[in-house]
């Protein structure tokens, strides 16, 4: 299976409700795709997710499409940074082993 974790910096605190929002709309896509668990965390300026996935068709299929594909496009007006990776894995790890892979694996960083 694929997990990809994702970590997102706001601009500022005022951005959270735009995030909110985004959100809302993401899990709403979220639940009607074959996804096998989710994961969040997050507080004030930076938040966490993690999603499992049978395989790389079903995350990229999700990610490529619909309100993720709409929110990715408005990023950079509320984020610092957005970084993410994915690995293989048939469980999630705990919030520390995720953000250490966010931070020493090969993540990918956007903005």
């Amino acid at each position: 299976m694929k997990l990809t974790i994702t970590s997102i910096s706001l601009r500022s605190p005022l951005h959270f409700f735009a995030l909110s929002w985004q959100a809302f709309r993401i899990t709403a896509q979220l639940k009607a795709s074959p996804y096998k668990g989710f994961r969040k965390r997050g507080i004030w300026t930076t938040h966490y997710t993690m999603t499992l996935w049978e395989n790389e068709s079903d995350l990229k299929g999700f990610a490529q499409s619909g309100a993720h594909l709409q929110a990715m496009k408005k990023t950079k007006q509320i984020a610092r940074e957005i970084r993410t990776i994915t690995v293989d894995a048939d469980d999630f790890p705990g919030w520390e082993e995720a953000k250490k892979l966010l931070e020493d694996g090969k993540a990918v960083v956007f903005l």
